[in-house]
């Protein structure tokens, strides 16, 4: 993968003036045969929601690209991906990672665009963004982007698969970026344990490849052969061809404007008759089986998977023949195999699904998540799972189920909500390379009818001799290692057979499938209060835009001591813990049926949220507040929900580097704050009656926030305001509620350890703004945006320090902040922190020459950023609640940024830069590092309001 970011240049220019006196001539001569050489073959209007008020349109051109156009007029962005459909299989054996290399490479310059960041310069300066990642059997590229700019960014980007240079200057650096990619993933869980299932899989088969590459796998040919440069290029040309690309553009511009800057940029893309690649060789060979494997885990996590060989369904998706054994299987309701491996303690959480497809063969994989007790029985964990689905067999593929898979498919369809451009010109055009163009949007919900005999075929793949057992955990030791991620693994022989548990049952129909879906009319344009008093605020906004017939609850339960010492913070961890493991059985059902609730702790006491249909959430909010003042707390689900956090708090410091310097950041300049450390030693001396009394004396001292957001009236949601506020009967005012501060950056230059286990380097620098007044905001903003592509350019593609490199505003609450950050597999925190310091000490020369003139395209950009709309209903209210936790609440505070953005001098930005270089944190990391003593820093600070 890559990071994420008019003229026309000369070469450009020229190309179209000759294509231009090409066409006027042709037009002279030959009218008739120019009229007949129309690039586009065919196009087609696909099935879409009857709420989807976008226009689509599908071309087919000439050469065999596809396009889907989708035209928003109330998009705030242009986006536009396009999806190859070569990927990592197609990799040479003695070339690793080609397919990778070569999707790195192709950023790196075009002949009309030849400078190695101008395609990156350009999408950042019209606040864009852009990525890619390389996938088996797709290479996919997207950006999103201000509107204006689409035609340039298209310019530039469709030269990529027309034009790229190979950027020979570039070999060795990007070869290096690749290398750090593969170390910074090395220790990913998920990636491990692939390590390992592609050792028992057939290595015959091309998906069971090391996809990432290497410095070793992507070294230079030995003298004689064709160099590495000229190998991605072969690869090129075999394999990216306009017949396998797949483009999705989403923009608020015309059909017609978007089709004819698609086929002006797109058409010309070669046609060598090539079709998709397909795997020919079995996934794995059916004599191996039964396997039973066990691998090392870095984490302290306790997994068992069974992979079934199947046959890949993609192509069945009409009837979709897994989907309801899936559902059986992964169901968490009363009866349902998680339920039983929870009641017996063995289990804490299941998902069961098809995956892995290569066109001819899939994986049916069950996953459970084990606890220490479900360890030592993987036995009767089995037999308990094989009795699962010979109760599916007898009696669970009944209509009526299939039925109500449907139903509910198809209410989502119809109230689908789109995802921000970018994100849904990626998912479209990985939908468009996989699905007729007519059911690109439907293919993912469409269930026809119920094709027994598939359904059958797949369920007799479900056997104990047609499984793969995969055992993780920390304690597994063996001497045999992968190749490319060093786990260790080993083969076990055939176990003896275990006992099933007792209790399975299948679900009953769902209680929770709402009926009254009519959209009300009504729109507010941001949330007002609806009751004001001094023991509870509730905000309400009606919305309509979404056409969702939806609403979005969240209740902020807050209390004085929810943070006061290391063991309440973990208090309230556990009891927001448990009020969620303990609904989890009987709210299944409703979470199938599009409602859903999740209670968080955070630094003052707890939030509930509620999600999904209007019809039917007040006995769903009754529920939950009914089980959290009167519900028994069992000593099983107590050690359950301790059991996991504590898992969290110890694999901390194996979690992402970037992660960690970001807690360890909030944990130095926010206060209440307890590391993980702290938050782990206070939890091994809590015991359930803590927990029991804990509950009562935060019941009885709440204030509470509240608000709703979506398609309630304001009398609907006054009723449900007034049920929340007579079932808690909150007593303490917002005054009474501790605030989370943000604190003051020494001015002495100070180093921070992370407490990590991590094998990379890292340097995340935070320099600190003046104030918190919002202009202070608007100014840290756009000087963010000022260094952050210069910032990439220099430390990552030229000087390839690593590939996590970026530059950002990171604020914390209302502190406004720039936070630069670099993360290494081979480089030294000095070093980096030197490289840092230089870069720094040329953005002041560049600064001190800076003009207002060309400061405008980054002020632009912040703007643009700031002023993008809301893509869904539930991010739209997150959006506003966390606005709700300000000292001063405003809602209209993200628009007023953006505003004083378009203000901001380069005399501000000369004015601000010394106070940001003499309050400046580093935290900084090299493998074997101590970790520091943040509580002694954090309690030497002043808050930040008091400077």
């Amino acid at each position: 993968m890559l990071r994420t970011t008019d003229a026309i240049p000369p070469r450009l220019t020229a190309r179209r003036a000759v294509l231009a006196l090409t066409i006027s001539l042709l037009w002279v001569t030959a009218p008739q045969s120019w009229a007949e050489e129309n690039p586009i073959a065919d196009v087609t209007t696909p099935k879409v929601s009857p709420f989807d008020d976008r226009d689509y349109r599908v071309l087919t051109l000439e050469n065999g690209l596809q396009a889907l156009l989708v035209s928003d007029p109330e998009a705030d962005k242009a986006a536009a991906s396009m999806n190859v459909r070569v990927g990592s299989a197609q990799d040479p054996d003695d070339l690793q990672g080609l397919a990778h290399f070569l999707e790195h490479m192709l950023f790196l310059g075009t002949e009309p665009y030849p400078q190695s960041d101008a395609y990156q310069q350009y999408i950042s300066d019209n606040a864009g963004s852009h990525n890619a990642f390389t996938a088996q059997q797709d290479t996919n590229y997207f950006f999103d982007i201000e509107p204006s700019a689409l035609p340039g960014a298209l310019d530039r980007f469709s030269e990529f698969f027309l034009s790229p240079l190979f950027n020979a200057d570039h070999l060795e650096s990007e070869r290096n970026i690749v290398h750090s990619e593969y170390m910074a993933r090395i220790r990913d869980e998920s990636r491990r344990e692939n390590d390992v299932l592609n050792q028992l899989l057939n290595p015959d088969n091309p998906t069971t490849g090391f996809a990432v590459g290497s410095r070793d796998t992507l070294a230079n040919p030995p003298e004689g052969e064709a160099t590495l440069r000229e190998r991605v290029i072969e690869f090129y040309q075999q394999h990216y061809d306009a017949n396998v690309m797949n483009l999705a553009v989403v923009a608020p511009q015309p059909l017609d404007e978007l089709e004819a800057m698609v086929v002006e940029r797109f058409a010309a893309i070669p046609d060598h008759d090539l079709g998709v690649p397909t795997v020919d060789a079995p996934l794995i060979d059916p004599d191996t089986l039964p396997r039973y494997v066990e691998r090392q885990s870095l984490q302290d996590r306790r997994q068992l998977r069974f992979y079934f060989p199947i046959p890949d369904p993609t192509d069945e998706y009409r009837t979709k023949p897994t989907q309801l054994i899936a559902h059986l299987l992964g169901d968490e309701g009363d009866g349902s195999l998680l339920a039983a491996l929870r009641k017996a303690g063995l289990a804490d959480g299941l998902s069961a699904g098809a995956g892995r497809g290569d066109g001819n063969e899939a994986l049916f994989t069950v996953s459970i998540s084990l606890t220490p007790a479900g360890a030592e029985r993987l036995d009767d964990i089995e037999a308990t799972l094989f009795a699962a689905i010979e109760q599916i067999r007898d009696a669970g593929l009944a209509q009526w189920r299939y039925d109500e898979q449907k139903s509910l498919s198809e209410q989502a369809f119809r109230f689908q909500q789109h995802g921000a451009p970018q994100q849904e010109a990626t998912r479209l055009a990985m939908s468009l390379s996989r699905y007729p163009v007519e059911d690109v949007q439907y293919a993912a919900y469409r269930m026809d009818d119920m094709d027994s005999e598939r359904q059958q075929r797949y369920l007799d793949a479900l056997t104990p001799d047609n499984m793969l057992r995969f055992y993780s955990a920390p304690d597994v030791e063996s001497d045999t290692v992968s190749p490319w991620f060093n786990t260790q693994w080993k083969e076990q022989p055939p176990t003896a057979v275990g006992q099933a548990l007792s209790g399975l049952a299948l679900p009953e129909p769902n209680p929770f499938i709402a009926s009254d879906l009519t959209l009300q009319a009504g729109q507010g344009e941001q949330p007002s209060a609806l009751i004001e008093a001094p023991t509870f605020t509730a905000w309400h906004m009606q919305d309509s835009r979404f056409n969702t017939p939806s609403v979005e609850w969240r209740v902020s339960l807050q209390h004085p001591s929810a943070s006061y010492s290391a063991e309440e913070a973990v208090l309230t961890r556990l009891l927001a813990g448990w009020l969620n493991d303990s609904l989890n059985e009987s709210l299944y059902p409703a979470w199938i049926a599009g409602q859903s609730f999740s209670a968080y702790a955070h630094a003052r006491g707890m939030t509930l949220s509620f999600s999904g249909w209007r019809d039917g959430q007040t006995p769903l909010i009754e529920q939950a507040l009914e089980q959290l003042q009167q519900a028994d707390i069992s000593f099983g689900a107590f050690e359950r929900v301790r059991y996991q956090l504590q898992r969290e708090w110890r694999n901390a410091p194996q979690a992402s580097l970037t992660g960690q310097a970001s807690r360890t950041l909030g944990e130095a300049l926010l206060t209440p704050q307890w590391s993980t450390t702290e938050l782990l030693e206070a939890s091994q001396r809590l015991e359930k009656g803590h927990l029991e009394n804990f509950r009562q004396r935060f019941l009885s001292g709440l204030y509470v926030d509240a608000m709703a957001v979506g398609n309630l009236t304001a009398e609907q949601a006054r009723d449900q305001a007034n049920l929340i506020r007579g079932t808690l009967t909150p007593r303490l005012t917002r005054d009474d509620i501790p605030a989370l501060e943000p604190l003051e950056v020494s001015e002495e230059p100070t180093v921070l350890h992370p407490h990590s286990t991590r094998e990379e380097s890292l340097v995340l620098r935070y320099l600190q703004g003046r104030d918190t007044s919002i202009e202070e905001q608007a100014r840290l903003s756009v000087l963010a945006q000022w260094l952050d592509t210069p910032f990439y350019q220099q430390l990552r593609t030229e000087e390839q320090l690593g590939y996590i490199v970026n530059a950002g505003y990171s604020p914390l609450l209302e502190a406004p902040g720039i936070g630069l950050i670099v993360q290494s597999p081979d480089v030294d925190s000095s070093t980096i922190a030197e490289r840092m310091d230089a870069f720094m000490d040329a953005a002041q020369e560049r600064l001190s020459a800076l003009t207002d003139d060309e400061l405008a395209a980054h002020r632009q950009a912040v703007y643009e950023r700031l002023r993008q709309r809301d893509t869904s209903l539930q991010g739209m209210a997150n959006r506003y609640w966390q606005a709700t936790a300000l000292d001063e609440v405003r809602f209209d505070r993200r628009e007023q940024i953006a505003n004083l953005a378009l203000e901001v001098s380069a005399e501000e930005l000369q004015a601000l830069w010394p106070t940001l270089l003499s309050h400046q944190l580093d935290i900084r990391f090299n493998p074997g590092d101590s970790p520091s003593d943040i509580a002694t820093y954090r309690e030497a600070r002043t808050p930040f309001d008091a400077r």
